[in-house]
Formats: structure tokens, sequence, C-alpha cells
């Protein structure tokens, strides 16, 4: 059994369960109630989307309730949510891409609701050396002020392949459902996450969903249907690819060589693969997409509701792929005093999911690899047996649950504010797996996973104003949280189950029977884990205002983390921001400059480590296994615990990492403010990161983790707003959005004070970016072995790593000079994060009709196209039992031109086709049609509005997303590559999509 060591923390879950049952709750740190007016009252969420920005002070939610914002104009993005709402995305980061500056959004394929997504703010803060550094990376998520918590990576640990993790691998943030959200905001900069902290030293998104309103009693049904349009591609068959690789034959191959040529394309009249090319119409469909959601809103001002619920069925357009999902929320909230605010809300969604059935993603869930000496036929039928196999015989079921929620108090007096909060975000993740015998030759293999997540967080804010002088003002703040979190998971996984027909794991649930659990029919391994973290906060803040021109603010907390050591448990964080209002310099006359103000801030926020093994030191573990397969827990039938030899070493006195970052900005508004412009300098610098370091190999271990990884993101963020045509009834409008980042990162420092390290396949030099291609620079090619030079020292042959050039070669630049080709000789060659990002947005609407289109751009990019690397490789892929060398039933589709590719030989011992090469670093550069939308609102007509004074809505719309890419790329879709830039191929594309909808307020 994998159980890795857990720190004892203090035990929440009666807490948890106890508001689970009664089913309220709460959210984080960094809102409170203000002002009690009119004997009615607002929501309690965060909407810094409002239009009425005051310095650091309160937003206007839905009511009179009125919540303080920690975050200003200065330091938030919003996002036009409402224009958002038309397009059927269905996760939290196809919402977000290309709406705000400095957000890097990046689908590593179009399957919807896979985990494979990731968000990054203001650039990469680390290099990406495996899956689980993506995770680190991530900013916090926050919905109506609760911190989502997310799936831990420590499941990466049992597995053999990282391609996906164990489980669901649902994207947790497809819960959201964009009709039940009215405000979107992104947290950027030390200044706006100081109230966060070390949760949101990544950035955090802040999400608020729609609530009651005072004295409104309202139904509203939205709905849309469409369809994902499937892809239109070249099929190829044992023709094509017998053309393809006689060439090399002809020249390079040996008799030898030629008696082994494939049997599958030996034989031309084999109709399995030389026939008819008609998989298609199995594989990629024109696939339908559908929601309907409503809500109800009533009460009086005292006290009132909301009630929202809904569903979503999302489809890929390949490979049968599909996500579901079924939405429900209800709020509350009541004003038992003048006084007094109580506020509650419960959020439930569940996830159902159809995975795609890809070779690669279940033999590497089975660990397993068949026989590859021929991939599958391109044959329609034989292609649909093995469809009718998942079909009728196979079970893969992948359902996700989750629930949040909150429970508040609120007490102000005139100057004097209380907040009291409980929240708390559970979600829990099942899969079932049966594959049987027919797929996997003649072995059936079954899996079971349940894992969940479970947070809990309790606020409370004290806040007091005072007023000096009408020109002198003061605001103090005092805040304390404890956050409680649990990861766990429980699986097992089968193989040679007696019967096909038997496609469960039958064990013996007695618990005083011997064979107790025991499995009576599959040969079964089991693995469990669990991390418990807290995190303890404590911060107090000032802010001073002078004659509303000029605005201090400081920051100081203090923050002690369960997942550090005894040593470093607590970081103290201070934070120090300005904003200047120079609106007394500028003329009376706003027709050209109507609004400057100037803003800086300087910040260190203390960085979380997500894992719990750092915190005790050196360790023991389970882990017996060995580099090929990682999860044994048992030698000779024993359960023995050793050190972590392949988990890597962990020492002792390893500090807080940081996050330390500099801002200086610009807002302005000009011509009567027609036009609004926003220009944010940063540096931000991610100190003392951990990193597994190479050691002796006589150690045992594989790596050692030493602090002192220093990382520096430095850039720029324009965002400009412009209402180009104000027109009125009969006029045309027109207005106009555009934001623009640019970011460069660069290696400030290693561990040890080590200059350059090499770590697998990624080369980390000081001085350069840590997202750079390090590949060898061709020259050519060697036509015959008297071409290959000789080293005249010692008439030792120009060689690569000891292995002699010879005719038919790659000629690789030999940077030293010293007639062999290693790590030495590699450059660093373009970068898989772009330089530039952005989106150019516009909206033309002239009475009720409205016109609105989305561009979204990712400029100075390079993507290694390891998957052309792959088919050129076909002599060292072909028939080897190792998933890599897996083909898909996409083998079969032509996709790449083969002439624009050096002719080398593929039986070189050199590996002359392998990707670390200049030849297949290509310009991953593209602009794209995000989405296209022509929307008419009846609302106004008569005989849907009987109601005078009362305007009620009901627009009509239809919408396309991803119309058209414009991209230098020859590979796919370019957005769908792999986190570290590599093309594998794998990535289902990201559809065109073609809705029709409409949303009614009665």
């Amino acid at each position: 059994m994998k159980n890795t060591r857990t720190i004892k923390h203090i035990q929440w879950q009666f807490v948890i369960s106890s508001f689970l049952f009664v089913g309220i709750i709460v959210p984080t740190e960094g809102y409170s109630a203000d002002s009690y007016r009119k004997a009615s009252f607002d929501s309690f969420f965060q909407d810094t989307s409002a239009n009425v920005f005051s310095k650091d002070t309160g937003t206007v939610d839905s009511s009179k309730v009125r919540l303080r914002r920690f975050v200003s104009k200065k330091n938030v993005d919003s996002l036009n949510v409402r224009e958002i709402s038309k397009s059927p995305f269905v996760s939290l980061q196809q919402v977000l891409k290309g709406n705000t500056a400095g957000v890097y959004v990046q689908e590593t394929t179009g399957e919807p609701g896979n985990v494979e997504q990731s968000m990054l703010i203001r650039g990469l803060s680390m290099p990406l050396l495996s899956r689980k550094d993506i995770y680190q990376a991530q900013p916090a998520v926050y919905i109506n002020g609760i911190p989502l918590i997310q799936d831990n990576p420590f499941m990466f640990d049992v597995q053999k392949y990282d391609y996906t993790p164990i489980g669901t691998a649902t994207n947790l943030l497809s819960t959201l459902d964009m009709d039940n959200i009215k405000s979107i905001n992104i947290v950027k900069g030390g200044a706006a996450s100081a109230i966060y902290g070390p949760r949101a030293a990544n950035g955090a998104i802040l999400i608020t969903t729609k609530n009651a309103e005072q004295g409104l009693s309202q139904i509203s049904v939205n709905s849309y249907y469409g369809m994902v349009q499937k892809d239109g591609v070249t099929t190829a068959n044992g023709q094509d690819e017998n053309d393809f690789r006689m060439p090399f034959y002809q020249k390079f191959a040996s008799p030898t060589d030629l008696d082994n040529f494939p049997a599958y394309l030996r034989d031309a009249t084999n109709e399995n693969y030389y026939g008819p090319s008609n998989w298609t119409d199995l594989y990629y469909k024109t696939s339908p997409v559908r929601a309907i959601n409503g809500s109800i809103t009533g009460g009086t001002n005292r006290s009132n509701f909301r009630f929202f619920g809904g569903n979503t069925s999302n489809a890929g357009n390949a490979d049968g792929t599909k996500l579901d999902k079924y939405v429900a929320s209800f709020f509350i909230n009541m004003l038992p005093l003048e006084w007094l605010t109580v506020s509650s809300m419960i959020n439930a969604t569940r996830l159902e999911r159809d995975r795609n059935r890809s070779f690669r993603d279940r033999f590497s869930e089975m660990q397993y690899v068949p026989d590859l000496t021929s991939p599958i036929a391109p044959n329609k039928l034989i292609y649909g047996n093995l469809l009718n196999d998942y079909d009728s015989k196979s079970i893969d079921k992948n359902k996700n649950n989750s629930i949040q929620g909150y429970f508040s108090v609120n007490a102000k007096t005139k100057n004097l504010e209380f907040m009291s909060r409980v929240g708390f975000d559970y979600n829990e993740g099942l899969r079932d797996v049966f594959f049987p015998s027919t797929m996997l030759d003649g072995n059936n293999y079954i899996s079971n996973y349940f894992g969940y997540n479970q947070r809990f967080v309790f606020d409370n804010v004290l806040s007091y104003k005072y007023k000096v002088t009408e020109k002198h003002k003061l605001n103090l703040e005092a805040g304390y949280s404890v956050q409680a979190d649990v990861n766990r998971y429980n699986y097992a996984y089968g193989y040679k189950g007696s019967s096909d027909y038997i496609k469960i794991n039958v064990v013996n649930g007695s618990t005083g029977a011997s064979d107790y659990l025991l499995p009576k029919d599959f040969i079964v391994y089991r693995f469990t884990d669990r991390q418990k973290a807290n995190l303890n906060s404590l911060y107090g803040k000032i802010e001073y205002t002078y004659n509303d021109d000029l605005t201090l603010t400081a920051v100081g907390r203090t923050d002690g983390s369960s997942n550090m050591q005894p040593s470093a448990r607590w970081f103290f964080s201070p934070i120090v921001s300005a904003e200047y209002d120079l609106k007394k310099f500028l003329p009376a006359d706003k027709s050209t400059i109507s609004k400057l103000a100037l803003t800086a801030s300087w910040s260190r926020i203390g960085n979380l480590i997500l894992n719990d093994r750092f915190a005790a030191g050196p360790q023991y573990t389970v882990d017996l296994g060995w580099s090929s397969n990682p999860a044994f827990y048992s030698y000779g039938g024993f359960g023995t615990l050793s050190r972590p030899y392949t988990a890597g070493w962990v020492g002792y006195d390893i500090p807080w990492a940081y996050v330390q970052e500099t801002n200086f900005g610009v807002n302005a508004d000009f011509l009567n403010n027609r036009l609004s412009a926003r220009v944010e300098l940063y540096s931000k610098n991610n100190n003392r990161m951990l990193l597994a370091m190479p050691v002796n190999s006589e150690s045992g271990y594989t790596s050692a983790y030493q602090s002192g990884m220093d990382v520096n993101n430095s850039g720029v963020e324009l965002m400009l707003q412009a209402n180009i045509l104000s027109g009125g009834k009969d006029q045309l409008s027109w207005s106009s959005g555009f934001n623009a980042s640019y970011n460069r990162n660069k290696l400030k420092a290693l561990p040890g004070g080590l200059s350059e390290i090499l770590i697998g396949t990624q080369k980390l030099v000081v001085g350069e970016a840590v997202d750079k291609f390090w590949v060898l620079q061709t020259q050519g090619v060697f036509n015959s072995d008297v071409d290959v030079p000789v080293n005249p020292a010692n008439y030792q042959i120009f060689n690569y790593k000891g292995l002699a050039f010879h005719g038919g070669d790659p000629r690789w630049k030999d940077l030293n000079g010293d007639y062999t080709i290693n790590e030495q000789d590699k450059v660093a060659l373009g970068n898989y994060m772009p330089k530039v990002t952005g989106n150019f947005s516009n909206t033309f609407s002239y009475n009720n009709l409205s016109l609105d289109f989305n561009l979204y751009f990712a400029l100075g990019r390079n993507i290694l196209n390891q998957a052309v690397a792959n088919r050129f490789d076909f002599i060292n892929r072909r028939g080897q039992n190792d998933i890599s060398s897996i083909d898909e039933i996409t083998f079969w589709q032509k996709d790449f031109d083969a002439s624009k590719y050096p002719v080398y030989n593929p039986w070189s011992a050199v590996q002359a086709y392998r990707s670390d090469q200049d030849i297949f670093i290509e310009n991953g550069s593209f602009l794209k049609l995000r989405s296209l939308s022509l929307s008419y609102d009846f609302g106004g007509l008569n005989f849907l509005n009987k109601t005078k004074g009362k305007q009620n809505r009901f627009l009509l719309y239809v919408t396309a997303t991803n119309l058209f890419t414009i991209t230098p790329y020859t590979g796919g879709d370019p957005e769908v590559v792999g986190y570290t830039g590599i093309d594998s191929g794998y990535g289902l594309s990201i559809p065109k999509t073609y809705t029709l909808g409409f949303k009614v307020d009665l």
C-alpha cells in the first residue's frame, strides 16, 4: 500500500461534516459588511466589476449590503461577463483566455472537461520539469470569497506514466456556469494580493455569482443549442505509408533491413491496410451541444433568496468525447437587525465525462503495453470493431461532485465594523474502468478510483475608519484566517480476471474473515495516500488618504503553514502601495485629458508548497519500485519501508519560497472619458524555490531537493477601451477594447551557486529564460563516410557521444570544436512561452441589434514538432514494447509535408531524426477569431414588456467560436501543444462551435 508520511494537524472533519449537514458555508478573507441603508441589503459577495470604484473601500453587490473590497481598480482587470456568456465555454480557463492582459491560458487538448488546461499570471514562475510543476504555478480561484481547492499532484507518485493523472482527470474549474456568474476579476501584483496572502502568490481569480436583490422578483431562463463541427482531414493508407518509407529503404537499407520491412506493408493486396482509409466518420463527428438553466429571485427588504439550476452538455468533435454538467445554487440573505447582516450560500455541481479512447491514455492507465508491431488498420470495419468493444464490453465512468458554501455574520456601527464567516469547498472524483481481454491480447483489466479534496476556512476581520480632518483620513484593519485542507485518494487496479463478464473486483467484506478484502478474481494492486495541511494567517492594514488625491497603504501579514519545516514555519510579508491622482494638475477642459493617476507598489509574499513531504526533513516511504515502475510497496510479499530513493532526498532547513514584486502604473482617460488607458510595468521575482538537483548515483537517490532557485519575470501590460461612436436611438454605436502584454523570464540563480544544470532533457542556464528550447544546429548531411571529419590532434572520428558519424547522418554544429557532439553543443533556440499575448474586441450596436467579435493572439512563441520527428524516426519506434511507440488511428492522416525535411539515414546509431534539433522547431505564433456573436433584444416590444417601468429582456443570439486561425505553424492547432511547447500530436483540436440561444428575464 502506498502510504506516504503525513503530518498531524488539528482535526477539522467534525466541523466540515456539520456544515455539510446544515448546508451553510462561508467565503475566505477579503470582504466585510459596510453599511445598512433604507432597511434593504445587497448580497454578500465581492464584486470588483462594479462601476463604483472607490479607493479600496467598498463595492456594491445586489442590494444595500456593501462589501469590503481589498483590491482597487488599479489592481484588478474585470471581464465582460455579459458578452462572454453568449459563448458556450465550459471551463474558467476558456472564459479567461485572451480576455485580460497578463493572463496566459493554454489548452493542451480540445477534449471538453479535460484537466489539461492551465492559467499563468504574469509569466512562467518556474521551469516545468515535470507534470507536478504546472500545478504549483497556478493562481488561486475564489468563488464568492471561498478559495477553491484543486486536485493535488501527489497522485503522480504512483504512476509509471504521467500523461494524465489517475482518477477522472476532469477539470474542476468546469463546475462554473456562466449564466450564474455576475463578475470575474483578475488580481495581479502584490498590492492586490496582500489580503489573500500566500494562496495568491501566483495571482488570484475572483468570481462573484449572481445573488438575490432587494425588492426584485424575477424569473430568468437561458438556453442555447448548437453543434461542434468535425475536422476535415486527408486520410492515408498503407500505400501512402509505403511511398513515404521507400525512399529511405532504397537509399540506406541493408539486405537485413529490407528483410525486416514491416509485415503490414509487404502485402499490397491486404485490404485492411491498402484498401479504403474510411475510418474518419467513426472518429471525427459533428456533435450537438446544448444548455438550459433558470433562476428564481424573490423576497423582501428584510430577507430574500435566489435559486439557480442548470444543465450543460458539451462535446468534442473527435473520439466520442463529451461533458455533462448539472448545477444547483441557493442563496439566502437576512437582515434581523439594522446593524446586522446574515448571508449564506450553497452551490453544488455534478460532472460526468466521456473521455477519449486513445491507446496511449488507456495503456498508461494500465501500465501495460501490448504488441505494437502493427498499427491499427485504417479500415472502417476494423476500427469499428474496436469501438464496439468500447461501447458494449468496456466500462469507463468518470464522475465528479463538488459543493461549496458559506455562512457569514456582519456587524457595523458608525465607524467600527466586524465580520466573521465560515466556509468550505469539497469535491470528489470517482472512476470505474473495465477493459475486456479482446482489447488487450487476452488480458482484461479493471480499476477503481475514489478521491476527494476538502477545504475549511474561518475568517474574522475588524476594521475602523477614522477621519482626522477633512483632508486626512485613516482606515485601519486587522484580520485572522484559518484554513484546513485534506487531499486523499484510494486507487486499485487488477489484471487477469477469469471472465470478461465479471467487471467488478469482488472481495469478502466480512471483517472477521481470513480473506477480508482479498480479491477473488483479479490480481489486484492497491494504493492510498492522504495529505493534510493547515494555513494560519494574521494581517494588519493601514490606509492613509490625503485630500482624496494621495493614498498610501501598508499591509503586514504573517502566515504559518504546516507544510513547512519547524525551523521556518512562519513567514512575514510586507506590502506597501501608493496612488496619486493628478486631477488638480489637469486642465478644466476635459476634452483632452479627463483623468491621470499614478500607482506604485512593492510586495513580498510567501509561496506555499503543495506537498507535505518537505515538512519533516529526511523520511521513510513505502516505495520499493524501480525506474520503470515506481509503485511497488513490498518485498517478497512483505510490506517494507525504504528511503525515498526515486522521489528524492529531502534535507533540513528548507525555507519559505517567496514572490517579490515591484509595480508601476499609469491610469488615464482622454476625450471626455471616451478613451481609457492603463499601462503597468512590473518586475516579479520568485526566490528560494526548491529544485531537485542531480546527485551521485552511488547515493542511491535520483536527486536531492535544495532551495535557491530564483526566476524573474518582467513585462508591461497595456489596456485600452474606447467608445468610438456613441450613437443614440437610430444611430450606430461602436466600442472597442484592446489589451496586450509583453513578458520575458530569466533564471537568476540556481541552488549551490551553479551556473547551469541539465535535468532530464531540459537545460537550465543562469541568465537565460527557463522556457528555452536547447537543440542541436543542423548544417546539412554527410553524403558519405569520407565526408566525416577527423580530429587531427588524436585522429578521433567526429562523433555523437562516442558514436562515429557515417554517410547519411546529420551534420550537427560542433560549437566547442572538440569533434564530439553532446549537450555542450546545444544552443538556446526559441521559447515555448509567448512573448506577447493579447486580445482585440469590438461591439457594434444599432438600437437593439448588436454584433460582437473577439480576436485572440499569441506572438513570439515556438513549438517543437515532435509528432513529425516521430514519423521520420520510424525505425527506432517500430515494434518497440514502449508506450512512445504507439500509433493511434490518427496515424492514418496526412498532416505534414515530408519534402520540407532533410533525408537522413533512419537506421543511424546517432538517431538522426531525434527531436532535439533545430529542424523541428517552428514558429508557433497565431491569431484566432475566438468568437463572433450577433444578437437582438426583443425586450422592448409591448407584448413582452407589459409592466411599464420595468424593462424585461428577451435576447436572441447566434454565436460562433474558433472560426479561423492564422499561423505559420505547419502542424495542427498551435494552441494544442504540451505545457513545454512540445507537439506530440495527441491533443484533440479545439473545434469550431455554432450555437443559437436566448436569454429571458421575466
